[in-house]
């Protein structure tokens, strides 16, 4: 089937709203536009202007009107796609959305699959694989920080850095090759010295961008933050403190969190993936037994961890152990000291603890919650960073850093002395990289992945 063969895909949501799209694109797609859709006026939607909303009816299979919408139209090159694409702007009736896409099947298209308008575009030059993939992170967004740095990637942020670093590189292996191939031009002698500039140079742009994958992933995903702390110590209190809303229950009852309660809040411009564990402690109880394995596991996975003991009170050997259970990690973790409101005096960790923090607060009154937020921001926000130019996924950090290594091979090898040629294969090899990264050469089932978890319609 050819990548121009016509697609059409509902574009928004499946829910009831006011607007809902149909999205259509290939060769034929103005002309299953025409088919399903009857404009209002004299002129034939094949004769109506780019990207001009026409008003009409739309039809479904039996060519009966089902809906009066608007209809538009755009010619290849100029798309998304980079093909002819056509839109209906209907009610948003699901009922009317799926009669008018079963009205498209019809008429010669087939159904999308997922992110098959997207991964066109970036077949037909439209766009590089990171801005791809900054669609995908853009719907997915769940911060104002993730949503600005898709938008950026989107834009080509990533891609400009690296582009540059790029031709950098293409130039000196041109101008080794030129002298190679034509000996008896009059080629200007290749410079080691400036060659060893250009590679430090573009290690240190390389450098710069892979460091900002760990905070990448996390404005992507969130930071999984484990709440440890022995049954009844306030965990739960700290949890609902975070979110804002009661979503754990809270009792006086020692053991009520048996299990695992996952939820994402925003901590000092920080986005967590809170995980509420069942308290640490020895038991009999089999069902409570397995959500203390449970929140080991919890532990394990987590980048951050809030280790909970209660601000006046000494510790007892439950909360030693999860104390303990925090050091072990080997992951950042605060004392958090909590019940404050209850405390008569505060009563520090002695200093055989290491925590990066400790935090005196109160889940009930809300005091020292804004402590906990700027030590989190400190911890985790990272340097400020241009839009766009934060790493967000792995395939993209792995990409940079095989091109890093590589461009750092080359330098090391020429500020060493080795030949031009021991230099230049080293600087190919990050060629090689950075085209992967934004896909000047990419391997089909590595594009198959990236554009499987995009959702249909886009």
């Amino acid at each position: 089937m050819s990548v121009a063969d016509t697609i059409a895909a509902i574009a928004t949501g499946t829910g009831v709203s006011a607007i809902g799209i149909i999205r259509i694109s290939g060769d034929d797609a103005l002309g299953v536009a025409a088919r399903v859709f009857r404009p209002a006026g004299k002129r034939a939607l094949h004769d109506t202007p780019d990207r001009r909303l026409v008003l009409g009816d739309l039809l479904d299979q039996d060519g009966r009107v089902i809906d009066s919408c608007l209809c538009t139209v755009s010619r290849a090159p100029n798309t998304y796609t980079g093909e002819d694409t056509a839109e209906l702007q209907c009610h948003g009736s699901p009922l009317v959305l799926a009669e008018g896409l079963l009205a498209a099947f019809a008429a010669g298209a087939r159904q999308a699959g997922p992110g098959e308008f997207t991964k066109r575009a970036f077949l037909s030059g439209r766009m590089d694989l990171t801005q791809a993939e900054a669609v995908a992170d853009l719907i997915d967004a769940e911060t104002a920080e993730a949503a600005v740095n898709a938008a950026g990637q989107l834009s080509g942020a990533v891609s400009r850095r690296t582009d540059a670093v790029y031709e950098t590189l293409a130039g000196v292996c041109a101008h080794f090759h030129a002298l190679i191939d034509y000996p008896d031009d009059e080629i200007e002698e290749f410079d080691t010295g400036a060659c060893l500039r250009t590679l430090r140079e573009s290690e240190k742009t390389l450098s710069g961008l892979l460091d900002t994958f760990s905070r990448g992933r996390f404005l992507k995903d969130g930071v999984p933050t484990a709440i440890i702390g022995r049954p009844n110590v306030g965990k739960s209190s700290l949890l609902n403190a975070l979110l804002g809303y009661e979503r754990a229950i809270v009792t006086d009852v020692p053991g009520t969190t048996r299990d695992t309660v996952e939820e994402r809040c925003r901590l000092g411009g920080v986005s967590l993936r809170l995980i509420d564990t069942a308290g640490l402690r020895k038991t009999a109880d089999a069902v409570e037994q397995i959500g203390i394995e449970r929140t080991r596991a919890a532990i394990a996975s987590a980048e951050l961890v809030l280790a909970v003991t209660e601000a006046g009170n000494p510790l007892t050997p439950e909360d030693e152990d999860v104390l303990r259970a925090a050091e072990a990690s080997g992951k950042t973790w605060i004392a958090v000291r909590s019940k404050l409101d209850l405390a008569e005096k505060k009563t520090p960790l002695d200093g055989n603890r290491r925590p990066a923090a400790e935090v005196f607060l109160s889940a009930r009154t809300g005091e020292g919650l804004d402590t906990l937020a700027r030590v989190v921001e400190d911890m985790f926000a990272g340097a400020p960073a241009p839009a766009g130019e934060i790493l967000t996924n792995a395939r993209q950090a792995d990409a940079v850093s095989r091109a890093l290594r590589s461009v750092r091979e080359a330098a090391d090898a020429a500020e060493a002395g080795f030949t031009p040629d021991a230099v230049l294969s080293d600087a190919e090899e990050a060629m090689r990289a950075l085209g992967e990264l934004t896909g000047r050469s990419v391997r089909d089932d590595v594009v198959q992945t990236i554009f499987s978890r995009f959702c249909v319609g886009k």
